[in-house]
C-alpha cells in the first residue's frame, strides 16, 4: 500500500495510492459519487463509481458527513479540469470516524461566528492557503538571515522593563515582583549582538493597545535582527533586500496558495530593492497638501501611513522622526538632534507600517539621560546601560511584524486571518 500526500499527487500519476484525510464536500449523480478529500497538504476530488466499489461502499460514501475522517484508495488520473490537475478513481473508502453535524457549512458566515469556531475555520481552503504562506514567509525570512551570517538568539518573554513604552504593557506577578510580557526582544538582542555580531530573535510579543483596527493584535509575532558595527543607512539596505527576497520567495513557492486567495500577484512582482525614501519632514508637508490636519512633531497615525503608502507601488521608508515621538533608545542625528536616526517602512496598498528600525544610542551618558527623561526605572535598565559602557560600537536593528507582512502579501482585509488563533481586544477564545 502506497500512502500519498495530496501535495505530491503528481508523482503518482497512473498509480494506485491511499490518502488519509477528511471529507471536505460531496455530491452524487446517479451511480457516481464525487467526494472532495483533504489531508492537510491539499484537496483532491475522488470519483466513486457504484459498479466499481459495490452497493455497500457506495452507500457509505453517500452517507458521509462533512469532516468525517476517511482513508481512500484509488488510482491517480490526469484531469485538466481539476484545480490540481489530477483526480482519484476510487476503489475503496474506509470510514475512520463519522463526524457530527459540522457547524461551518460552505455558505457564508459572520466574522464573529467564524472566530468563535476558529479551531474549525482553519480547515477551509482559504485559511489553509494563508497558513501555508505564513510558514513560507517565516522560512524565507530565516533562510535569508541565516545565509547572511545572522545567529538566532532566543530572548525572554517575561521581562522586568518596557521596551516600547509603559502604557501598552501586560503586567503579571513574578513571585511578588512585577513582570511584564515582552513587547520586543530588542534590548536583549542588543546584548546578543555585542557577543555575536549579527543576531535575530523570533517569537511572540505583546502590546496592551486598546485598538480594534484591522492592523492590531494583542499578541503577535515579530522577527528582530540586531547588528553591531552597522549604521542606519546599512540597516535600511539590509531591510529592503531581506523583504524583497521574502516576497519573491512566496511568489515562487506559493503561487497556488496566492491563486486560491485571488491575490493580484502583479503588485508583488514589483517588490524589488531598492525602496523609495521620504523624510519625516517631507511626509508632513505631503500630508498637509492632502488636507490632513497635522504638524511637525506629531506622530504618524494609520490614516497618515495609508496616504503615504499610496505614493509608491513599493514599500517606502519614512526617515528621521522627531526625537520626542520615538523610543528612548534611538540615536539622535548628530547633525540635527531634534530627530533620530530611524525609519518606518510603510507598506503599499494601505497596509501601514511593516518594519520599524533605528540606530541605537551607543553613548552611556546619553542613554542614562534618555531613561530619566522617559521616567523609566533606572534599576531595571542598569544592565542595558552596561552595553554602552563596555565596548560600545555603532549598532542598529529592526523589527518586522509577521502578521502585518502576511496580511499585505496575501491581500487580507484584516490581520486576524494571518495568525492561527488571533488575540483581539475583545477576544481570547478559543
Amino acid at each position: 500500500m502506497t500512502y500519498a500526500r495530496i501535495s505530491h499527487i503528481a508523482e503518482y500519476a497512473g498509480q494506485e495510492v491511499t490518502i488519509r484525510g477528511w471529507l471536505y464536500n460531496k455530491r452524487s449523480s446517479g451511480k457516481l459519487a464525487f467526494i472532495i478529500i483533504r489531508d492537510g497538504s491539499g484537496f483532491i476530488q475522488g470519483v466513486v463509481a457504484k459498479n466499481a466499489v459495490g452497493d455497500e461502499m457506495f452507500e457509505l460514501c453517500n452517507s458521509l458527513t462533512q469532516e468525517s475522517s476517511i482513508i481512500v484508495t484509488g488510482t491517480v488520473q490526469d484531469d485538466p479540469r481539476s484545480p490540481g490537475g489530477y483526480e482519484l478513481q476510487v476503489s475503496k473508502v474506509e470510514l475512520v470516524y463519522m463526524a457530527e453535524e459540522y457547524p461551518i457549512s460552505l455558505k457564508e458566515h459572520g466574522v464573529d461566528f467564524l472566530l468563535d469556531h476558529r479551531h474549525l475555520w482553519l480547515r477551509t481552503p482559504r485559511q489553509v492557503a494563508i497558513m501555508r504562506i505564513r510558514s513560507e514567509v517565516i522560512k524565507a525570512m530565516r533562510d535569508w538571515l541565516d545565509d547572511h551570517d545572522f545567529i538566532l538568539m532566543d530572548t525572554p518573554i517575561l521581562t522586568p522593563a518596557a521596551c516600547e513604552g509603559t502604557t501598552t504593557l501586560f503586567e503579571t506577578d513574578y513571585y511578588g515582583e512585577k513582570a511584564y510580557l515582552s513587547q520586543s526582544g530588542q534590548l536583549y538582542n542588543e546584548a546578543n549582538a555585542m557577543a555575536l555580531g549579527r543576531v535575530y530573535c523570533f517569537g511572540p510579543t505583546f502590546r496592551a493597545e486598546k485598538s480594534k483596527t484591522r492592523r492590531h493584535l494583542m499578541e503577535f509575532w515579530m522577527l528582530e535582527p540586531e547588528m553591531a558595527y552597522c549604521d542606519q543607512e546599512e540597516n535600511m539596505q539590509i531591510q529592503e533586500q531581506f523583504l524583497a527576497y521574502t516576497v519573491q520567495r512566496v511568489l515562487e513557492k506559493r503561487a497556488a496558495e496566492l491563486k486560491t486567495l485571488e491575490r493580484d500577484t502583479s503588485k508583488l512582482e514589483k517588490i524589488i530593492a531598492p525602496f523609495p525614501r521620504m523624510s519625516y519632514d517631507d511626509a508632513i508637508e505631503y500630508l498637509k497638501s492632502k488636507g490632513v490636519d497635522t504638524y511637525w512633531g506629531n506622530d504618524l497615525g494609520a490614516t497618515d501611513e495609508t496616504l503615504l503608502g499610496e505614493i509608491h507601488e513599493k514599500p517606502v521608508f519614512i526617515t528621521n522622526y522627531p526625537t520626542a515621538v520615538k523610543a528612548f533608545y534611538m540615536k539622535p542625528d548628530p547633525k540635527r538632534p531634534e530627530v533620530v536616526l530611524c525609519s518606518d517602512l510603510i507598506g503599499p496598498e494601505g497596509y501601514g507600517e511593516l518594519i520599524g528600525s533605528s540606530q541605537r544610542i551607543d553613548d552611556p551618558q546619553l542613554m542614562f539621560q534618555r531613561i530619566k527623561e522617559h521616567n523609566l526605572p533606572e534599576d531595571a535598565y542598569k544592565w542595558y546601560i552596561d552595553l554602552s559602557r563596555y565596548g560600545s560600537v555603532p549598532h542598529s536593528g529592526f523589527g518586522i511584524g509577521l502578521e502585518r507582512t502576511i496580511s499585505w502579501i496575501c491581500g487580507l482585509d484584516h490581520l486576524r486571518e494571518a495568525i492561527p488563533f488571533p488575540r483581539l481586544l475583545n477576544r481570547i477564545y478559543p
